[in-house]
């Protein structure tokens, strides 16, 4: 086993990641050192090295992350050298909160997040509480799971709060929304795409994912919603679903991070309509939704980038400029 390993570190907003090399971590109790095979580009990682939102520094993001066990710590249950495993968002939490002690974990009053309060997986090996880990389905290569990680994930989160929503939208047409679309369509929803307007080639391809409708987020769709998804950081999204939503209908803002959200008219919020937020997510959702898209496949559609070129893999995400997702090789 190599003693070294590199990584793409973050220290300051305005600058691009930068190469180091260190020596590999040894795990602690309930941690697994990992050899990283693959880890996708999440837009809260565009969010974490442009500032909006802002933690501990110098860091290595991302929390995609497939890879292989290479030592275990004290403790460890569940995994053994040489399993999978896939490393998402949540790093951990404190288990004595009142929101850890309710089952609502996600709201833990002092979490760790992968990549952005510890070190992540833009590099070729890391080190994660394996009690925070999942098993990854057969069914996925490594490239293929990485996304699962955080946009599956966290777009499953996202769709179970939406409630038994027939006619669904999704605004932006990226990462997480191109698995869930297929999710939907295959539990018989009726899935209406909104992109940049303009965007003919992202609307083309929800069209080939099975989406009933795609057009601009500044278009109606040609009926009314039971309930929107907004996916893309854009508070100017958030009036704009609710006009589209029936009474009763519901907007899930699906981000960590948003832009401000304009003023808008009662009016458009009235008929017990609902603007709710996801935040982060549990172990529960990650063993559900591991469970759903194991026996239901999605194809994943990825880019892959060289973990040297994490500042170009970071500006195709930042310009839409790629179909799915995009993830690092080490």
């Amino acid at each position: 086993m190599a003693d070294r390993m590199h990584a793409m570190e973050f220290r300051a907003v305005g600058e691009p990641l930068r190469p180091v090399e260190c020596s590999l971590p040894c795990p602690g109790a309930n941690e697994l050192l990992i050899e990283v095979s693959a880890c996708a580009v999440c837009r809260t990682d565009l969010h974490i090295v442009d500032g909006d939102i802002a933690g501990p520094r110098p860091v290595v993001p991302g929390h995609e992350v497939v890879g292989r066990v290479i030592a275990v710590g004290e403790g460890v249950a569940g995994f053994a050298v040489g399993c999978r495993v896939g490393v998402p968002w949540l790093g951990g939490t404190c288990g004595a909160c009142a929101y850890c002690m309710s089952g609502a974990e996600n709201l833990c009053d002092a979490p760790t997040f992968t990549g952005f309060t510890r070190d992540g997986g833009f590099a070729t090996h890391m080190v994660a509480d394996s009690r925070y880990c999942f098993a990854i389905p057969d069914v996925y290569d490594d490239v293929e799971a990485a996304p699962l990680l955080c946009a599956g994930l966290i777009g499953f989160r996202s769709y179970r709060m939406a409630g038994d929503a027939r006619r669904l939208g999704l605004y932006g047409f990226g990462a997480a929304a191109h698995v869930l679309a297929q999710v939907a369509v295959g539990d018989g929803r009726r899935v209406f795409a909104f992109t940049k307007p303009g965007d003919s080639a992202g609307q083309d391809f929800a069209r080939r994912l099975g989406c009933t409708w795609a057009g601009g987020s500044d278009e109606a769709p040609p009926e009314q919603l039971d309930a929107a998804i907004i996916f893309a950081p854009v508070g100017a999204l958030v009036p704009e679903a609710l006009k589209r939503v029936r009474k009763g209908g519901r907007v899930v803002c699906g981000g960590i991070h948003m832009s401000d959200i304009p003023a808008f008219p009662y009016s458009d919020l009235w008929g017990e309509r609902q603007v709710v937020s996801v935040a982060n997510l549990t172990r529960d959702d990650g063993i559900a939704f591991m469970d759903r898209v194991g026996r239901d496949a999605v194809k994943v559609i990825t880019t892959t980038f060289p973990l040297a070129q994490a500042n170009e893999a970071i500006a195709a995400v930042r310009a839409g400029s790629i179909e799915g997702a995009a993830v690092l090789l080490p």
